[in-house]
């Protein structure tokens, strides 16, 4: 059974084409998600966040323009956080790649190597 590798992309973002690349580099190829069209749902990002081990905010942009328009902040109740990131998706910090049950956010881009 092949193992899963997904990364959530953004192609506009240097951090996510060095994610990508790196990746390659090492032999992996993941299927690229592109989130900002195809845009995670509450499920989703909710098991993102348990296989990352992190709270919403720790996955979130906080310094996009629509985090303060919407009024959120560090101290935002998580479910509303949540809701953001569904409603919102360039909230959600990028790239982030998962496999198997466990996630890394790719910044910088090294660290999605401790998944292998």
């Amino acid at each position: 059974m092949a193992v899963s590798l997904i990364i959530w992309h953004n192609p506009r973002c240097s951090k996510s084409r060095q994610t990508l690349a790196l990746l390659e580099e090492n032999g992996h190829v993941p299927e690229v998600r592109k989130y900002l069209e195809d845009s995670p749902g509450e499920a989703d990002i909710r098991a993102t966040l348990a296989a990352l081990g992190k709270a919403p905010i720790e996955a979130m942009r906080t310094g996009e323009k629509v985090f303060k328009e919407l009024g959120l902040s560090r101290d935002s109740a998580p479910d509303r956080l949540i809701a953001a990131m569904v409603a919102h998706p360039i909230l959600i910090e990028r790239p982030i790649v998962i496999r198997e049950g466990a996630a890394r956010i790719g910044r910088p881009p090294e660290s999605v190597l401790e998944l292998f």
